[in-house]
């Protein structure tokens, strides 16, 4: 890192302003990326592919510092060490008044982890990190080439704040209001006493989950989502079913504007639907939950709820506030805002490396922290991972999501971070392997 690099500061983006301030026990706002290898991890060179990759993103070098009306990021020279995984996953990366790096890379036989603070970075944002570091690391391991046509931007790209550079002023405040009045349902279990992140992976064939998805004539998204929410209601009673079930849909703004950063830019979608029993089919779910995904999923609206979010942040009053008042704010805020959640689902997309690199990586799996559950998956060639993340020492929802793929034909492969158990079989003879991983 050059001097200027470690003397360079960044404002928060638009989506980490409140992320410091909703940080507490569970709610760690962690996610974690893993790629599995077909070989046992080299810590010396998977060390020496992270120093190189962070000379093309020197803004991940960074600490959080309080300022008196906002945080920022402080470039710093601590330099990042490889470490074998050995701590819970998607554990704490901020401690308020400690100067410590927001992201950290592991290993675990031939799996290579990239955990990160959400301040940094979104999902896409760090596996453009991840990408590079697994790309220095198969060229210095297999002498294999350089080039790589998929990422050409600069440094300063990389670190472009997008939400200020598409931010257009306007009046569309009404759907935050609407979000925040929603009283959703509350998925339950038994949380885990050490506020410990319970980690749920599950491998299908993207090929297989794609076909059932096109028998019912619904793509993959609404297809995971509504397998989501249909175990959803399974678990509810019936006094529940009163309640609406939100799903949070966080969206890549990359797909509607041309950005090349690996910072925050992502909006939110919210697919809210009322359950009108328990014996709901799947196909009267898909048709509940297709209407407002395509509704929402458009440039206009997507810009709309984007500009809501940050005309907040650009209120001259809301600006001169002292930060230890906003956090409080954002803190109450964010309670209320929590109860109009029933869950997250998020998906990463499609990976796709160099053609030479290919044959070494079998899959990437990703999760994120939630103080309820978030589902997020990632797909690699016909590697297809869903990575369930849970405050939940068991949930019946998770369970009942694998079971459904089971009952479809879909083989599941299960593992886990639990190491006192293994995960709950959905349908023996159709579930396929099971393992533990880290």
């Amino acid at each position: 890192m050059t001097e200027l690099e470690r003397n360079k500061w960044y404002k928060l983006d638009n989506a980490a302003k409140i992320i410091p301030g909703t940080t507490r026990g569970a709610n760690t706002r962690v996610f974690r990326i893993a790629c599995e290898l077909f070989e046992e991890v080299d810590r010396t060179l998977l060390q020496a592919a992270l120093d190189e990759a962070l000379r093309e993103f020197p803004y991940f070098n960074c600490v959080l510092r309080k300022g008196l009306f906002w945080y920022y990021l402080d470039g710093t020279d601590i330099q990042p060490v490889v470490t074998e995984d050995n701590q819970p996953a998607c554990g704490p990366l901020y401690f308020p008044g400690r100067r410590n790096l927001l992201y950290k890379v592991t290993y675990f036989h031939n799996r290579i982890n990239l955990e990160m603070f959400h301040v940094l970075a979104d999902g896409t944002g760090a596996f453009r990190f991840l990408r590079r570091i697994i790309i220095n690391y198969l060229r210095l391991a297999h002498d294999l080439p350089k080039a790589d046509r998929a990422d050409r931007s600069s440094t300063v790209e990389k670190s472009d704040d997008a939400f200020r550079r598409y931010y257009t002023k306007n009046k569309q405040k009404g759907q935050l209001k609407r979000f925040m009045a929603t009283r959703a349902y509350q998925i339950k279990g038994q949380r885990d006493q050490n506020e410990q992140m319970h980690l749920i992976e599950g491998t299908v064939s993207a090929k297989e989950f794609l076909a059932a998805a096109h028998r019912f004539h619904t793509t993959a998204g609404i297809f995971m989502t509504s397998l989501f929410v249909k175990s959803v209601i399974d678990a509810m009673t019936m006094k529940d079913l009163k309640k609406p079930i939100s799903i949070s849909i966080p969206v890549d703004l990359r797909r509607f504007f041309p950005s090349v950063t690996s910072r925050n830019f992502f909006g939110v979608i919210n697919v809210i639907i009322r359950a009108e029993s328990r014996d709901m089919t799947l196909e009267e779910v898909i048709a509940k939950v297709s209407a407002p995904f395509k509704e929402q999923l458009s440039r206009e609206n997507i810009e709309k709820t984007m500009n809501a979010y940050s005309a907040y942040e650009r209120n001259v009053g809301i600006k001169m506030v002292p930060l230890f008042l906003k956090e409080l704010g954002v803190q109450g805020l964010s309670t209320i805002a929590g109860t109009g959640v029933t869950a997250s689902v998020s998906n990463i997309g499609v990976i796709e490396f160099p053609e030479a690199f290919e044959k070494y990586i079998k899959q990437f799996s990703p999760f994120m922290a939630s103080l309820n559950i978030q589902l997020t998956t990632a797909t690699y060639k016909d590697r297809m991972a869903f990575g369930f993340c849970s405050s939940f020492e068991e949930c019946s929802v998770i369970t009942g999501f694998f079971r459904y793929l089971t009952d479809l034909g879909i083989r599941v492969e299960l593992a886990t971070n639990d190491c006192d158990r293994q995960p709950a079989d959905p349908k023996p003879e159709a579930a396929g392997k099971q393992k533990k991983k880290r």
